[in-house]
């Protein structure tokens, strides 16, 4: 048993130390390309570090036998998310290449909804993929968020943050925490963030187009937490009328994670939900997410950190 588990354990270190080998690699390409700054090789470096130190430790405690395919396709996406957050640190010294910037960032968006399938297909859910996939849809919209608010203010911010305020209040509010039922409404704005934020940030649409779409997917967003709170609120309220501790959250009938398999787990407003684990992706630091998908067979990635609980 003791040598299953360290060969067991070797394989999923491997799979996470090539990870960041091809983010380095990634990184000497993109730095070769646009003659990235030190500040964009700083970050990019960081970024990597993170993932694979955060990762490895999840992967070995989470007990899983393999690291699973739909993981990879996770673990592509946020290399190719650390690509992005290396440009946007650069492009505070000088503009990134708009047409690399677009493509990054598209591709990481659009595989998200195939991580999702891959897992349902080969039957490889698990609660740390959920989470994994949940923390970089959630990094890649507070990057996003970060780059469009050079050209139209901080308010932007908001739609990056506004997840991680959340998980932040849930710390001194354990009522928040409770399971959210699944919903399109809320996956449609997590989508729509990434889409509206792309668009912003490309340059290619009038300022005042961009603009337009950048604050209605906040207006969105606030919308949908707003509900999730409000929802949790109710929630919370008559749990305390049935007698219940206000710790234990009562299931919902037939309720599911977001991510599809299994009973209903931590959800933030504005993101799509995954069970409740220690794990969480490397941040230096949107948009209200739900716990970044394997987590269920149901729905396993929404779009793009993207978050909407709607």
């Amino acid at each position: 048993m003791a040598l299953n588990h360290t060969y067991d354990a070797r394989l999923l270190q491997q799979e996470t130390t090539v990870g960041a080998g091809v983010q380095v690699l990634l990184l000497a390409v993109l730095g070769t390309a646009t003659g990235m700054s030190p500040a964009g090789w700083l970050t990019g470096l960081a970024f990597a570090l993170a993932t694979w130190a955060v990762l490895t430790r999840a992967v070995l405690r989470s007990r899983l036998t393999s690291f699973g395919p739909a993981n990879r396709v996770t673990l592509g996406r946020a290399t190719l998310v650390g690509g992005v957050t290396a440009l946007v640190a650069d492009s505070f010294e000088t503009a990134p290449p708009v047409t690399l910037f677009v493509g990054l960032t598209a591709i990481a968006l659009i595989l998200d909804g195939v991580d999702g399938k891959v897992a349902r297909r080969t039957g490889t859910s698990s609660v740390l993929g959920a989470r994994f996939d949940m923390e970089v849809d959630a990094f890649l919209i507070l990057v996003l968020s970060v780059y469009v608010s050079m050209s139209m203010g901080p308010w932007v911010l908001l739609i990056g943050a506004m997840r991680y305020l959340f998980v932040a209040a849930a710390r001194f509010q354990p009522w928040l925490n409770a399971p959210l039922p699944h919903s399109m409404a809320r996956k449609t704005v997590a989508a729509y963030q990434g889409i509206a934020l792309l668009a912003a940030a490309s340059g290619w649409l009038p300022y005042q187009v961009s603009a337009l779409l950048v604050s209605s997917a906040l207006g969105w967003l606030v919308w949908s937490f707003g509900r999730d709170v409000g929802w949790l609120w109710g929630e919370r309220a008559e749990r305390l009328r049935e007698g219940r501790e206000e710790t234990a959250a009562r299931p919902l009938p037939g309720a599911v994670s977001e991510a599809g398999a299994g009973p209903a787990s931590v959800s933030v407003p504005g993101m799509v939900p995954a069970s409740p684990t220690s794990f969480s992706i490397p941040v230096p630091v949107p948009a209200g997410v739900t716990p970044l998908s394997q987590a269920a067979p149901a729905d396993r990635g929404m779009p793009t950190a993207l978050a909407g609980r709607a």
